[in-house]
């Protein structure tokens, strides 16, 4: 009897209890404070959020218009540079408004920021510790876009990958190689870099001709030939120029052409010049050299 009135008594506590609960539940949320808290704290969060977004917007206009500016001035001007730049500068503007934003609203719901702050900063250098190597990546990638060491559609030699770049971020750097594969190098291990993109190109076109050739026809036919190929292509800086005799051997003679073109263009500018001076030699005469092999008979005057 005794157990029973106990556990009657225990309910009877449980609902009185429930029934506070509620009743302060019901009064914190009908409550005019909270209410007030919430409708100003709504348009104060809907303030910072439109004003953030036209920063961001505004600050990316002036940012390009700055740029815009500067590809009009007289100083050196690289469209590489500028975009990459723009971009980079346009993408760091966006997350410091929006994080300044996270920041004002978490402080218009009275969360303590400092808190938030001290904690991201611990984690942050036990995360530092813990990723060594993406810090790195992430700091030599920065300073291969502010430096414009090379850029997207460059052809570079990067450690032992050789190709056109194909994007470059804060992280990796992707290179399409000349057979069709796909290089992805972490920034961090880029030490040394070739870019054949930035100056002009150089290369030396050597013809084997006969001694029996004279070299001052061939080098008064082929100097008036290359005189006349600025006209016909832009990829040239200027008229390639004819060095005259370079080596000779038992039986030939190398002659030597040099041409100067714009960059990556001196393969195919190469190319076509070989072909117009082996038409040009045939056409005057000139003997090419070719190899000559000798056969000997073993047997010749050895059996009747």
């Amino acid at each position: 009897m005794e157990t029973e009135q106990l556990e009657l008594d225990l309910g009877t506590t449980d609902l009185k209890g429930l029934a506070r609960f509620t009743q302060k539940f019901w009064d914190f949320i009908t409550s005019e404070e909270l209410w007030d808290f919430i409708m100003v704290a709504t348009i104060k969060i809907i303030a910072i959020l439109v004003l953030s977004w036209l920063v961001v917007i505004v600050g990316k206009k002036i940012i390009a218009n700055v740029f815009s500016l500067r590809t009009h001035s007289p100083l050196n001007y690289s469209e590489r540079r500028h975009k990459t730049i723009l971009k980079l500068l346009q993408s760091v503007l966006s997350y410091l408004v929006y994080f300044s934003a996270i920041m004002a609203v978490l402080s218009v719901l009275n969360i303590e920021i400092a808190g938030l702050l001290a904690g991201a900063g611990i984690a942050g250098l036990a995360i530092g510790f813990g990723a060594q190597s993406l810090v790195k990546d992430v700091i030599t990638g920065f300073f291969i876009i502010f430096e414009d060491q090379f850029g997207v559609g460059d052809y570079i030699k990067l450690n032992t990958a050789e190709g056109t770049v194909l994007e470059i971020g804060l992280r990796t750097t992707k290179i399409k190689g000349n057979t069709g594969e796909q290089f992805i190098i972490p920034n961090g291990l880029i030490t040394d870099v070739i870019n054949y993109s930035i100056n002009n190109s150089k290369i030396m076109v050597d013809m084997q001709v006969s001694l029996d050739a004279d070299i001052e026809k061939v080098e008064k036919i082929i100097q008036n030939y290359l005189e006349t190929l600025p006209e016909k292509y832009s990829e040239l800086v200027g008229a390639p120029k004819f060095l005259g005799v370079a080596n000779t051997t038992g039986t030939e003679a190398t002659i030597r052409i040099t041409v100067e073109t714009l960059p990556l263009q001196q393969l195919g500018i190469s190319r076509i010049i070989r072909r117009d001076v082996i038409d040009i030699l045939a056409k005057n005469g000139i003997p090419l050299a070719y190899p000559k092999m000798m056969f000997y008979d073993r047997n010749q005057g050895g059996e009747e």
